[in-house]
């Protein structure tokens, strides 16, 4: 049974420019550009029933479309061993965290039982493991302390499906949800 997430797929100019940033690193396993996404919220196994009213709920959203920033680099967590590299959005903008509330509104509806963390919008763009070189990983935090891609515009959110192989994940759209009043 595919595992469920409710995500924010960027343009492949911007999955190109964040692939980019990828560079031989002990340690660090590169998450390939054509599987960079913004999770808005991870749902886990549905069947297909469960499914099919996810999706009825998640068509009921509705927030404007918005543009994204996409800027700075860093690691969680904030302290101790870091496990995620990520690029954040810098001052996200205000409907991005309106769409993730109405997101998990619909998923609450449904009676989905939801992890309550607080939001840190970003794209994983490396996992990090046991072997990490720190030193490598201060040098790469430091040389792109200023990153920055292109701004887009946020017009749709997907539902996807991810299977886990032992090669990796692979993530599918199961449907796309378009945004608007």
């Amino acid at each position: 049974m595919p595992r469920l997430f409710v995500a924010l797929t960027p343009p492949d100019t911007v999955r190109a420019e964040l692939g980019a940033l990828a560079e031989p690193m002990d340690g660090v396993a590169w998450v390939p550009p054509e599987n960079i996404h913004l999770t808005l919220r991870f749902i886990g196994e549905a069947t297909d029933e469960r499914q099919a009213e996810i999706e009825a709920m998640l068509a009921r959203v509705r927030v404007e479309p918005f543009i994204l920033p996409v800027k700075d680099v860093g690691t969680f967590p904030p302290r101790g061993r870091p496990k995620i590299l990520w690029a954040g959005l810098g001052n996200a903008h205000t409907r991005l965290f309106q769409l993730r509330q109405r997101v998990d509104d619909a998923l609450l509806a449904v009676a989905l039982e939801l992890d309550i963390r607080h939001f840190h919008p970003h794209f994983t763009i490396a996992r990090i493991k046991e072997n990490l070189d720190e030193k490598a990983l201060a040098r790469f935090l430091r040389r792109h302390a200023t990153f920055e891609a292109p701004p887009f515009r946020v017009n749709e959110f997907q539902l996807y499906a991810s299977e886990l192989a032992a090669t990796g994940s692979t993530y599918t759209v199961v449907r796309r949800f378009p945004l608007g009043g």
